[in-house]
């Protein structure tokens, strides 16, 4: 299966990074940016990682770190990555 990433995923993936490099500085940026990298590596071997959190439409979530989760769907043999959700946020905003 191939990896996609939607422009929302990429933007909110670039947000995240920018916010822990000047809050936490290189190493945190360079661990979580690694946790990602690991994950869609893995993602194509396990496809079903994740939680169906809407079945309807197919979306999938997997909690990569305590404040993130990776939101993503099965589609023709392709898995898109929609986008990145701080768990902080109010759950109104998730994905769906």
């Amino acid at each position: 299966m191939k990896v996609l990433w939607t422009k929302t995923a990429k933007r909110r993936l670039e947000e995240i990074l920018f916010y822990i490099q000047n809050e936490f500085g290189d190493n945190a940026r360079t661990h979580f940016r690694s946790k990602t990298i690991d994950f869609t590596k893995l993602l194509p071997e396990f496809p079903e990682i994740g939680t169906l959190e809407i079945p309807e439409k197919n979306l999938r979530a997997f909690q990569l770190t305590r404040q993130t989760r990776v939101y993503y769907r099965i589609k023709n043999e392709r898995i898109i990555i929609v986008t990145f959700f701080d768990s902080r946020q109010d759950p109104k905003k998730k994905p769906g």
